[in-house]
């Protein structure tokens, strides 16, 4: 027979005592207070969100209730202590809390990364704001390029108020159909809010619907929608940029920006061109040309159109569409008209830098434009993209770096920006950054061409060849892969391998990579077939010249006695590069 409690009239805090609760409880939390110690010295630098924060603390409440159980039924009663054995299953409880704090730190890390060396998103203080791309929602499925362009045109006005930090576009856009929930999304842009909302367009008529939302919390803090006609579609954007600035307490520093008021049947045509140009194939080159015509056809000064033809026919001419003297020729012209329309147009002149540096070797001159564009629109991203550029040009590897890691801290989830940061520290021997770069953009775009043959030259660098060789197998693109397998055969003293791969890169992309070969040659120290490829490069016209005076395979051959006399007769020595002219600061 099972036998009775001796003392069953004994209270539930004699029971308590008996069992040790308390001091388990003591010997518990005083571990916890630990664990909550070290989360709070390193959340900032983990980048922990606050639902991070409070996962950790509710995994470290449930362990405080397993634990009390454990002790409640742990033992006979009067004579529990809390010993060895027991101490160590408080303290895996307490392990298990802290591998949860790294394991979300880490993956605050792996999606909020933004290299090493790059600064975090908006630390200046000002309001932050993302743009989502605006939901189609009209029967007809192909009108999403109107509701992206509606989206497009309302950052673009944002960003025109310089107390407003706005994420770039492509980081903003690339969230697109995934579903995301607003806080995660704003979290990995480093923004305080968004605005999101959605296009309904039948003929004519267009109902617009925009919500402001404060991401720490996903609360609205201001919505609205519009029933209007096309004609009314600027004054639309104009009335959502006038409310963001007000909600947002921004102090305009001078006029609001206002959308410019283009007739609606142009505007449409505009913005399916420039969507139609993102395809980037030839057909859909045509077909944008046919669009671009047809809306200045109808609003011959619309300057954006006039740029947006210029892009196109420099798009061609570098994709091999058009020939390259056509192709830039008819894109000066298309600049040119934009700038007779507004002289104040800085994506003309950015345009007019481009084809200055890439095609026509005139770095004074893209230089000169460069410069004043930003004068006119100083944090716009895309300018300052092609600053950095030709920052690294010039031979300027900081000013490059400075500038990149601006444009990434506000396009944050662009694996592009991350690539090119990875480039530019590559060249500047700044190795392991390079690696962290280049790893970042293929966490966000796995697969990405480009990105592991970076890493691969990183470690040759770093003296690491059969790690490089690994990498190098598994870059997805054979032109990459090709030209990183060369080098790492040489550094492992593999020639019939190092040539094998060479011969397939020329014979598969002669005049397309003529720099890209002369460069292997080099870092193999065969002079002779580096200046003969050179001299190949300048005959093709091929714009990986562009960076000769960065590109750090070239090292082997700089004592070489042509190498200078060659560098002055593509106007890119150091004395040469060093006269020009490029005073372009990081914006503040």
């Amino acid at each position: 027979m099972e036998q009775s409690d001796p003392m069953p009239s004994r209270s539930l805090i004699q029971r308590l005592k008996e069992r040790k609760l308390v001091q388990w409880a003591f010997a518990y939390w005083a571990g916890a207070f630990v664990v909550v110690q070290l989360l709070d010295a390193v959340k900032d630098p983990l980048g922990l969100s606050s639902v991070m924060h409070l996962g950790i603390l509710t995994v470290l409440a449930a362990g405080f209730l397993i634990t009390l159980v454990f002790a409640w039924y742990h033992g006979e009663k009067g004579r529990q202590r809390v010993s060895g054995p027991e101490l160590l299953m408080i303290a895996l409880l307490l392990l298990l809390s802290g591998g949860v704090l790294s394991i979300m730190g880490g993956a605050g890390e792996s999606q909020e990364s933004m290299g090493v060396g790059v600064r975090t998103a908006f630390e200046d203080g000002k309001p932050s704001i993302a743009v989502l791309p605006f939901v189609n929602m009209s029967d007809d499925a192909s009108n999403e390029y109107f509701s992206d362009g509606i989206s497009e045109e309302l950052l673009n006005l944002l960003t025109k108020i310089p107390a407003l930090d706005v994420a770039a576009r492509t980081s903003s856009f690339s969230f697109k159909g995934q579903g995301l929930d607003i806080t995660e999304i704003a979290n990995r842009l480093n923004v305080a809010h968004v605005l999101e909302g959605s296009v309904r367009k039948a003929d004519n008529e267009v109902r617009i619907t925009a919500q402001l939302i404060r991401a720490e919390d996903g609360f609205h803090v201001w919505s609205e929608s519009w029933d209007r006609t096309l004609q009314d579609i600027f004054a639309i954007q104009d009335e959502i940029a006038a409310e963001v600035t007000e909600q947002l307490k921004v102090t305009l520093l001078g006029a609001a920006p206002t959308a410019e008021k283009i007739d609606p049947e142009a505007y449409a045509l505009f913005l399916q061109a420039r969507h139609l140009m993102g395809q980037r194939s030839s057909e859909a080159y045509e077909r944008s040309f046919a669009l671009y015509e047809q809306a200045l056809s109808i609003e011959p000064e619309y300057t954006a159109a006039w740029v947006g033809l210029g892009d196109n026919y420099s798009a061609q001419a570098g994709g091999g569409f058009r020939p390259i003297d056509e192709g830039n020729r008819l894109a000066r012209e298309a600049a040119n008209r934009a700038l007779s329309i507004d002289p104040d147009y800085a994506e003309a002149y950015a345009l007019l830098s481009s084809i200055a540096d890439v095609y026509e070797n005139d770095l004074a001159a893209a230089a000169r434009h460069l410069e004043h564009a930003l004068e006119l629109d100083p944090t716009n991203t895309n300018i300052l993209y092609s600053a950095a550029f030709l920052a690294s040009s010039l031979g300027r590897l900081d000013q490059a770096i400075a500038l990149l890691e601006y444009v990434v801290a506000r396009d944050p989830v662009n694996p592009g920006g991350h690539a090119n940061l990875g480039v530019f520290y590559l060249f500047a021997g700044r190795l392991d950054e390079s690696i962290a770069s280049s790893r970042t953009a293929l966490s966000l775009s796995p697969g990405r061409e480009n990105a592991t043959m970076l890493i691969g030259w990183a470690l040759l660098e770093k003296g690491e060849p059969e790690a490089a060789l690994a990498a190098m197998q598994d870059e997805p693109s054979e032109f990459w892969r090709l030209g990183g397998l060369v080098g790492a055969y040489h550094a492992l003293g593999k020639s019939a391998e190092s040539d094998a791969a060479l011969a397939k890169l020329i014979e598969d992309y002669e005049r397309s990579a003529a720099a890209n070969i002369a460069s292997l040659y080099a870092f193999r120290g065969d002079a002779d077939r580096t200046f003969e490829w050179l001299d190949k490069a300048v005959q093709y016209r091929d714009a990986g010249l562009s960076e000769i005076s960065s590109y750090s395979m070239y090292a082997n051959i700089h004592d070489d006695p042509r190498w200078l006399p060659f560098l002055e007769s593509i106007g890119r020595s150091p004395k040469q590069l060093a006269a020009i002219k490029f005073e372009v600061r990081v914006p503040q």
